[in-house]
């Protein structure tokens, strides 16, 4: 039997419950994963509560679109993996059918990636959904390259971590803003060039002080909102603007006034693509063996507190990724 975490109604996160499921077989070209840890991401509170861009069928949705575990039976058809191979999923699509809350799952043999030596399991269990988005955001879309000024919001979120590391680990320059000038210290050691907290300075000539004059290359735009007005007033004539956040429901006004390239970008435009995924995990392979990616955890609960680990990321104080082992 496996231990799911279901729900039968749209809510707060005692919606959630606990119910033993038989494991299921898997079919031909799937593998079934024993889940060693899953991350609490965004969405999954976006589908519980039933506001998620996608539709959930109740009773009974799963959650969980990233996680991290050993695979424990392969099915017909499927070739280069094997019992015993730790690894870490890479898109589960159909999340309230087989989301990665549970003791086992089974996905697609091309959703899963072999697990980066050197992780934890917490850490690969966190990795993979900040990290895609902001490699698919910054690299496949904006080809940021050595040098380029990049101003990310929501910079003390998970994505908003990832894109600083991936900045640095080619050669650009992140720039991070916050609303919160307490946070500088940290977002310098989280890998910031430098900090600008809107609670003191204007970000457009915060901006162009950072970048003698020139204003940012790119943006990844993790917020959304009326406040992209002000980004876009940082930018340099020709920059790239990636909007590949939610944070902010209120409508997005069309930028105008300043020649820009604007993407609007969600992760599984590039999670659900072969190749795409193939380059990912050579990035972040690299990219943790050379000790420039390693994932900040705020907080890690056991599969059986999955109510108070909802409880923790409705309360906006998490800095990192909040966890669960199972």
């Amino acid at each position: 039997m496996s231990r799911v975490v279901v729900f039968d109604q749209f809510g707060g996160p005692d919606v959630m419950h606990l119910i033993e499921e038989p494991v299921v077989e898997p079919a031909a070209g799937e593998v079934r994963v024993r889940i060693e840890a899953f991350a609490v991401n965004p969405l999954d509170r976006m589908m519980r509560s039933g506001v998620s861009p996608a539709p959930v069928a109740l009773p009974h949705a799963r959650l969980g679109v990233e996680g991290t575990g050993v695979i424990d039976a392969v099915g017909p058809e499927v070739a280069g993996l094997q019992t015993g191979d730790p690894v870490v999923l890479t898109a589960v699509p159909d999340a309230n059918i087989r989301g990665s809350y549970a003791e086992y799952t089974t996905v697609p043999a091309s959703r899963v990636v072999a697990r980066p030596a050197g992780l934890a399991v917490v850490e690969a269990a966190a990795v993979w959904v900040a990290y895609s988005t902001a490699y698919g955001a910054l690299v496949e879309k904006a080809g940021m390259r050595p040098g380029d000024h990049v101003l990310v919001t929501a910079a003390s979120g998970g994505v908003g971590r990832a894109a600083m590391q991936i900045a640095n680990q080619i050669g650009a320059v992140p720039l991070a803003v916050t609303r919160d000038a307490a946070k500088k210290d940290e977002l310098i050691a989280a890998g910031a060039a430098a900090v600008i907290a809107t609670d003191q300075v204007n970000i457009a000539e915060a901006v162009r002080h950072h970048t003698g004059g020139s204003g940012a290359d790119i943006v990844l735009d993790l917020v959304r909102g009326p406040g992209q007005r002000e980004l876009v007033a940082a930018v340099r004539p020709g920059a790239t603007v990636v909007a590949a956040g939610f944070l902010d429901p209120r409508p997005t006004p069309f930028p105008d006034g300043v020649p820009l390239t604007l993407h609007t970008y969600q992760s599984f435009e590039h999670t659900l693509d072969a190749v795409v995924v193939k380059r990912m995990a050579a990035f972040l392979t690299a990219g943790v063996r050379l000790g420039a990616v390693r994932p900040a955890i705020d907080k890690v609960f056991a599969i059986d507190d999955v109510v108070e680990a909802h409880r923790h990321l409705e309360k906006g104080v998490h800095a990192g990724k909040i966890v669960v082992t199972v």
